[in-house]
């Protein structure tokens, strides 16, 4: 084999032990008690899916949340229900994929990674999907600083 060839597979082989490090590797923790299955983190814009033991399943995935006028309430919710297909009345817009976890109307649902809401928790396409199959009513959601 020439050289190049030799350095070519030497890379291969350090990149695919670099991969099957990072897939081994434990999720850092969450700002959340370990009980809860859902964690939103207003300032970094950040949620998480976990098991209800402390141990991250999916994320921390980009969000936003609340304008200042509306902001995603903080504290301990438990998650009511879930509409597939909701649509806002009171906005006038389409909620897919919503998992509402307090009684005034805030959820996780598909929305825009650019414009803040009115108190929901806005999630990519596939996140919110991820979120509206884990979540169940009762589930435990916290939403810290």
């Amino acid at each position: 084999m020439n050289r190049r060839m030799i350095a070519l597979l030497g890379g291969v082989a350090a990149m695919a032990g670099t991969v099957a490090f990072a897939g081994t590797a434990e999720a850092a923790p969450t700002p959340c008690s370990a009980e809860a299955k859902a964690c939103v983190q207003r300032s970094s814009n950040t949620a998480w899916l976990t098991d209800g033991a402390g141990n991250v399943t999916y994320g921390g995935v980009p969000i936003t949340v609340g304008l200042p006028k509306y902001p995603t309430p903080l504290g301990k919710f438990h998650v009511q229900y879930k509409d597939i297909d909701h649509y806002s009345k009171q906005f006038n817009g389409p909620m897919p994929y919503s998992v509402f976890f307090t009684n005034t109307g805030v959820a996780f649902h598909q929305g825009s990674l650019k414009v803040k809401s009115h108190g929901c928790v806005h999630l990519s396409h596939d996140s919110a999907v991820t979120f509206y199959n884990s979540l169940h009513p009762g589930d435990v959601v916290e939403v810290v600083p």
